[in-house]
């Protein structure tokens, strides 16, 4: 389970403070995915980085019993100076895992090809997010967080994405945040919906779909 009690967080704006997040509490069992829905800017991805933590909340806590990922797609843990191998060799000593492992598995997911030998900082947008996501599903977690990323690449790329994650790691819990809602409708069990720094969970995700839309 992961648990998440009365997260608060708050960004420093001119001289006050802007409140993103108003105390907000749930949880994710193994095997369940939960939607993220919510406008521009409610919050989603800021709550996707505190669970992953990529970001400290101004207050409360997150309660981890399983373990997660980072942010699929998130890049900014990336040394642009080093290689996209060297990135993943860095990895693999921070989770202790087989380098080799998980070379091999970047090569083919990411079709990369001799980029993988260059500079992180010399790579498109595009490049740097399947590297993120290659990298995201190189390790096995109990929980991915996923933000948008999905959507990356052409789409030969985007079905490669969905067949690892929704179909190879189907017995998987999720925190999916996307405005894709056939996305959400097919892959989701609940939906957490973000408005005005509240939150509320519907166990029926057609009706969280509806209330996403009336906002």
């Amino acid at each position: 389970m992961i648990a998440c009690e009365n997260l608060r967080k708050s960004y420093r704006v001119g001289h006050g403070r802007r409140e993103i997040l108003k105390g907000i509490s749930f949880a994710v069992d193994r095997g369940e995915r939960i939607a993220l829905l919510g406008r521009n800017g409610a919050g989603k991805s800021t709550l996707i980085k505190l669970i992953g933590g990529v970001e400290m909340p101004t207050s409360g806590r997150v309660v981890r019993q399983m373990s997660n990922s980072w942010p699929i797609g998130f890049n900014g843990g990336f040394q642009g100076s080093l290689t996209g191998y060297d990135n993943a060799r860095f990895i693999a000593r921070i989770y202790g895992t087989s380098y080799d492992q998980i070379r091999d598995f970047v090569e083919d997911f990411t079709e990369l090809g001799r980029s993988l030998s260059m500079p992180v900082k010399t790579y498109s947008s595009g490049m740097r997010a399947r590297l993120a996501f290659a990298l995201s599903l190189a390790i096995d977690f109990d929980c991915y967080l996923i933000d948008e990323v999905i959507l990356v690449g052409d789409q030969n790329f985007q079905r490669k994405c969905h067949v690892e994650l929704f179909e190879k790691r189907g017995d998987r819990a999720m925190i999916i945040a996307s405005h894709d809602m056939h996305t959400i409708r097919e892959t989701c069990n609940r939906a957490l919906l973000l408005h005005d720094g509240k939150a509320t969970m519907f166990d029926d995700v057609g009706a969280a779909v509806d209330a996403y839309d009336q906002l």
